[in-house]
């Protein structure tokens, strides 16, 4: 394959073809929530004394090797071939398709006792733990370690059954996001070009109301953290796995409530429910209706209780509202700003959040109004950068306009000019 070649999820199929012909039918399919080829060999270069892919290199030594010996001995970067995300999407509904494979979900990662008939194909499908997204390198370097070693105590324990398998190392959305592929001659970046993410081809979450769709919500990352150590990354289990619950949302002409609901998102919490809670008023001054997200609930074990107010999240109410950043952070343009104190041992990150409570036609997104507003910080340091500039050349000016010549002027064969302080 070509550098910046993204395969499709048809050449996927080909590609996997020598799995599914060979004697031995049993495959281990390890999902993460993200991942890169460009994290084989960052991490591993720039934390060489703590390698988090020490059992993968094991399994694959032959691929992890060359493709750093490829890196090194390159004299250019390189743009490495990519498998389409939208395949990898699907990746596990094909799998299922391929073969009469007895599927098993590995959701207890600790337990390593795992019944396998030899005899029959198998599909072992282990969900490793997310990534801490949003967060350092550090982090992430000691989450992919851990489902390293998740990964070498099953094979081995395989292994020494002497269970012949096949792995597939993957992951729902790519960790880092390249320059576009579609166009590799092109080396120049064009001016107002933007990168395409890949994590959006998830469909939104919606809330329907008998055959219509009354809420619509995206985000391309949603995570918590709380009490500042227990992270919680929301994103697949609400758009691409959908294991949300949102029954309890409810629809109206003036308010809406969209309600998620998660059972044991993480170890130590059994239930979690997040509600974005929204109206529609109508404004004399503009003379039309608005959406407004007004607040924002979460409710952890039924009993703990956190309300956070939103801050400039509003929108025509035939728009839906999108906000690039909304958290907990004063940094980000929209901010969930604490109403009590249980709120308070909460972080919420939301990045490219679009959400849409009322007027959904044809069950999608309607145009979106962004939160950002006009007057920017980068447009307010401009204007006042222009006006010291300006104000400098029209003082500048004005003492030019000051100067004046001499109308008198000394005669050397007569007498010295004198000029009296008055003048």
């Amino acid at each position: 394959l070509h550098e910046g070649h993204v395969v499709s999820a048809q050449e996927l199929t080909v590609l996997l073809q020598p799995v599914f012909t060979q004697k031995s039918r049993n495959l281990i399919l390890f999902l993460q929530d993200t991942l890169s080829v460009d994290d084989f060999t960052y991490l591993s270069e720039s934390y060489s004394n703590k390698n988090p892919f020490q059992n993968v290199k094991a399994i694959n030594k032959l691929f992890i090797n060359l493709l750093q010996e490829i890196l090194q001995t390159s004299p250019s970067s390189l743009v490495l071939p990519a498998v389409d995300c939208k395949a990898t999407n699907h990746l596990l509904s094909f799998l299922q398709e391929s073969g009469d494979w007895k599927l098993t979900n590995i959701t207890n990662l600790d337990d390593s006792q795992l019944e396998v008939n030899a005899s029959t194909p198998n599909l072992l499908v282990v969900r490793l733990q997310p990534l801490v997204s949003g967060s350092n390198e550090i982090s992430a370097l000691e989450a992919i370690a851990e489902n390293d070693k998740i990964i070498g105590r099953l094979t081995m324990d395989l292994q020494e059954r002497g269970i012949h398998f096949s792995v597939i190392y993957t992951a729902v959305r790519p960790s880092r996001i390249s320059r576009r592929t579609d166009v590799v001659g092109e080396l120049r970046r064009q001016l107002m070009a933007t990168e395409e993410d890949d994590s959006s081809s998830y469909p939104p979450v919606n809330v329907t109301t008998g055959n219509n769709i009354c809420i619509l919500f995206y985000a391309s990352n949603f995570s918590l953290k709380a009490n500042s150590s227990v992270f919680i990354d929301l994103t697949n289990a609400t758009f691409v796995r959908q294991n949300v619950d949102v029954s309890s949302s409810m629809c109206s002409d003036t308010n809406t409530t969209l309600s998620l609901k998660y059972t044991k998102p993480v170890n130590g919490i059994t239930s979690l429910e997040i509600r974005f809670l929204m109206t529609n008023k109508f404004y004399e001054g503009s003379a039309r209706n608005w959406s407004t997200l007004d607040s924002v609930e979460i409710v952890q074990d039924g009993e703990k209780f956190a309300k956070f107010n939103v801050s400039v999240i509003s929108a025509p109410a035939e728009y839906s509202s999108h906000c690039q950043l909304v958290g907990t952070s004063n940094l980000y343009p929209a901010r969930l700003i604490p109403f009590n104190d249980e709120a308070k041992n909460w972080d919420v990150f939301i990045s490219s959040l679009q959400i849409q409570g009322f007027n959904v036609e044809n069950n999608q997104f309607s145009y979106a109004s962004d939160c950002t507003g006009f007057f920017t910080p980068g447009i307010w340091m401009g204007l006042v950068t222009s006006i010291v500039l300006l104000w400098i050349l029209s003082y500048g000016i004005h003492m030019i306009m000051q100067l004046t010549t001499n109308s008198r002027f000394d005669d050397p064969r007569g007498p010295a000019l004198s000029v009296p302080q008055t003048e």
